[in-house]
């Protein structure tokens, strides 16, 4: 196991280049068992969790090369499965296996998958994938751990409603809806700017699917998909993690290769708490702040505040003269990283969904442990303004959805060492 030593009160300066996006990639990923031609994706993040999914897309039959050097992963879909089972020993790690369920089960008429595994942040429950599968007409069992399902004269389409706006569950429709029986209107959907990457990458194999609000309603396909050659979105956690990285400790930090317009919000929060930012086309240029301002923060789907952006933030609010809040709206159990944070000398309270950030007191470098991905790094964002060393274990979760984070942090000149424990 890993563990990565930070020292801190390193200023940043230079420029980092943003990778292709971890919750875009995962979809479009599962999104290529519907088709049996070739596909290349490119911009794609060289992390865990893509690796994962590229192994899971293997074992249940389907031919992949991944060319580091271009980031890009060319599928060879087979006309015919080798297997029809996720297992649990691949889904352990990445809950977004379970998208996998709905484009095995549209195409194949008979699926098992595992009951997924991933961060510790909450129940995060299938129900709502299960539900929407129902809806389509597909008998589902829970047995042994596994979700078996199966539609013998295929899925039947209509109208599908979820209750909660919900990312996965919205990918699992769209997914699950390319070959019904008839057109699919999908109701109460997130409309997440991943979820508008899977649209157009299904657009680009030849599927007619049109977006007005939270509405989608997705055509039958009558013909078969066709080869696509596709890029995949910026990685706007990843860059939202910089930018409060460089509103942290910069003397100017360049967030490079991204569309300002997808992260607006959290630019604004951004300049509401002082922070210089200036904004060109495909760039955002940051510089640290000695006088950030307080801020109560509330995290809600898209267009809202990302709840994966909600212990980086808390991170910048340590700054601030006064108390901040953030109330977390998404996942029941996403505070994990406070008792962290504490044991450096922050002064967190939690009530209930709602965290109360004292601001103005010194960090202290301390051995902390991640407990899910975004927390891990949000402990990286606390030993690059901590004095002394921090040691953070178990950065495994880290390396799940970000790309090469010491290499491109220790050419801004940050001091990180990755370690053997």
């Amino acid at each position: 196991m890993q563990r990565l030593i930070i020292t801190g009160k390193k200023n940043l300066n230079g420029k980092i280049i943003i990778s292709g996006s971890k919750n875009a990639s995962l979809p479009i990923l599962a999104a290529t068992i519907l088709s049996d031609k070739k596909i290349i994706l490119r911009n794609v993040p060289l992390v865990k969790d893509v690796f994962t999914m590229v192994e899971l897309l293997n074992f249940i039959g389907s031919k992949i090369t991944i060319n580091k050097l271009k980031k890009q992963i060319i599928i060879f879909p087979k006309k015919k499965l080798k297997s029809f089972t996720a297992p649990y020993r691949l889904l352990k790690t990445m809950r977004a296996g379970i998208l996998v369920l709905g484009p095995i089960l549209s195409r194949f008429k008979k699926a098992k998958v595992s009951l997924p595994g991933g961060c510790a942040i909450g129940a995060r429950p299938v129900d709502l994938h299960i539900s929407v599968l129902r809806q389509l007409g597909a008998n589902i069992k829970i047995k042994n751990g596994y979700i078996v399902a199966s539609a013998s004269k295929g899925l039947k389409g209509g109208q599908i409603n979820i209750p909660k706006v919900s990312v996965g569950a919205t990918e699992s429709a769209i997914l699950s809806s390319v070959f019904t029986s008839k057109d699919t209107t999908i109701k109460n959907c997130a409309i997440e700017p991943e979820i508008i990457n899977l649209i157009n990458f299904l657009k680009s194999l030849g599927v007619r699917i049109n977006i007005k609000k939270r509405i989608i309603k997705v055509y039958k396909t009558r013909e078969s998909l066709k080869e696509t050659n596709f890029e995949i979105m910026f990685d706007r956690i990843e860059a939202g993690t910089y930018m409060i990285a460089g509103a942290l400790t910069a003397k100017k930090l360049i967030v490079d290769k991204i569309n300002p317009k997808i992260i607006q919000k959290e630019i604004n929060i951004l300049k509401k708490m002082g922070v210089k930012i200036k904004t060109e086309k495909s760039k955002i240029i940051i510089f640290a702040s000695n006088n950030i301002k307080k801020i109560n923060v509330k995290t809600s789907p898209y267009p809202g505040f990302p709840t994966d952006l909600q212990a980086q933030i808390m991170v910048l609010m340590l700054k601030a003269k006064g108390q901040s809040s953030i109330q977390e709206n998404i996942f029941e159990n996403r505070f994990m990283h406070v008792q962290e944070l504490n044991r450096m000398g922050a002064s967190i309270q939690i009530k209930k969904n709602k965290a109360y950030i004292n601001g103005g007191f010194e960090l202290s470098g301390a051995e902390v442990m991640a407990t899910d991905l975004r927390a891990s790094v949000s402990l990286v964002l606390a030993g690059l303004i901590a004095k002394n060393q921090t040691t953070i274990n178990r950065v495994y979760h880290l390396d799940r959805g970000y790309e090469n984070l010491e290499k491109k942090l220790n050419n801004c000149n940050a001091k990180i060492v990755r370690k053997n424990a």
